[in-house]
C-alpha cells in the first residue's frame, strides 16, 4: 500500500522519506491549500531526496476554474516541473458549472507525458461526484485524489469504496481527508484503497524573538510566526499500520504507471 505525503519545505520531504512514505506531493502555501511551487524548491526536493516527487500544478488558490491565462501558466510549469526532476504533476480544473473540464485537463496530461498525472481533491466540489469519475478517467489521469465528496475519508468511506468499484482498474483512486494514524486501518478497510495521501505536518516553535505588534503582513486571524513541520515518527507510525494491512487482490489497483525514477 503507497502512502503519499503533502509537504512543502526540504526538511518535510526528508522528514516523509524517513517515516516511510513512498511518495510526496510538493506544494507551497498549504494555508491555501496548495500551490506551484518555485523551480527552486522542486530541484532542492530533487536533491534531498530519492523517493518520486509529484508537484501541485495550481497557479493561485481559491476556486479551480482557471482563466486563458491562468492556463496558459499551468501549462508552462508542467514543462518547469520536469525539466527541475518531478516524477508527476497534480492538477485538477473545473468548468463553472462545477463539471470536470475534460477538454483542458487532458491538454495538460499529454503535456505532462512522461510524467504521472493526479487529478485532485477538485473533483470533491463537483456537482456528481459519479459522473466525475468518469470524466476524470477521459482525460487520461493516473489517479484521482478524493474524500469521496465529504468533508473527511471516514465520512465518505461508502462513496470511495463505490468509487475504487467503479474504477475497475481503469484509474487509481488515493483516498485523503484528514487520514491519520488512528483511522487509515478503518479506512483502509471499509474503502478497500491502496493508495494514501495525508499531510502529517505539527506546529513548530519560530526562532523569532522579536514579534512586533505591527504591521501585520497576512490576513486577519493568521499567525505570522507558525512553523509547521512534517513529523517522520506520525508518517512511520501510518506506514506500520498499512504495513500490517492485506488487502484482497481484487480490491487493490495499481497505477496504471510505473514511477520513471529509482
Amino acid at each position: 500500500m503507497v502512502l503519499e505525503v503533502c509537504i512543502d519545505s526540504v526538511e518535510g520531504a526528508r522528514a516523509a522519506e524517513a517515516g516511510g512514505a513512498q511518495r510526496v506531493e510538493l506544494c507551497s502555501d498549504l494555508v491555501e491549500g496548495g500551490i506551484t511551487p518555485s523551480a527552486g524548491l522542486i530541484e532542492a526536493v530533487r536533491s534531498a531526496v530519492k523517493i518520486p516527487i509529484f508537484v501541485m500544478m495550481r497557479p493561485r488558490g481559491g476556486d479551480f476554474c482557471y482563466s486563458a491565462d491562468e492556463f496558459d501558466v499551468m501549462t508552462k510549469d508542467v514543462v518547469i516541473a520536469e525539466s527541475s526532476g518531478a516524477d508527476g504533476v497534480v492538477l485538477g480544473l473545473l468548468l463553472p458549472d462545477g463539471k470536470i473540464d475534460v477538454e483542458r485537463t487532458r491538454e495538460l496530461v499529454d503535456k505532462s507525458r512522461p510524467m504521472q498525472v493526479t487529478f485532485h481533491r477538485a473533483i470533491d466540489l463537483s456537482p456528481r461526484i459519479e459522473e466525475s469519475l468518469e470524466q476524470v478517467i477521459e482525460t487520461g489521469a493516473d489517479r484521482v485524489l478524493t474524500s469521496g465528496g465529504k468533508q473527511t475519508a471516514i465520512d465518505g468511506a461508502t462513496v470511495l469504496a463505490q468509487m475504487i468499484a467503479n474504477s475497475r482498474q481503469r484509474i487509481s483512486v488515493m483516498v485523503c481527508g484528514r487520514v491519520r494514524k488512528t483511522n487509515i486501518r478503518q479506512i483502509a478497510l471499509a474503502t478497500g484503497a491502496r493508495e494514501f495521501h495525508a499531510s502529517l505536518r505539527q506546529k513548530t516553535t519560530s526562532p523569532v524573538t522579536y514579534r512586533p505588534h505591527r504591521p501585520s503582513l497576512s490576513m486577519s486571524g493568521i499567525d505570522e510566526y507558525a512553523r509547521y513541520a512534517t513529523s517522520p515518527d506520525e508518517v512511520r507510525a501510518m506506514r506500520r499500520v498499512l504495513d500490517t494491512l492485506e488487502a484482497p487482490e481484487d480490491t487493490i489497483h495499481p497505477s496504471p504507471r510505473l514511477n520513471r525514477r529509482p
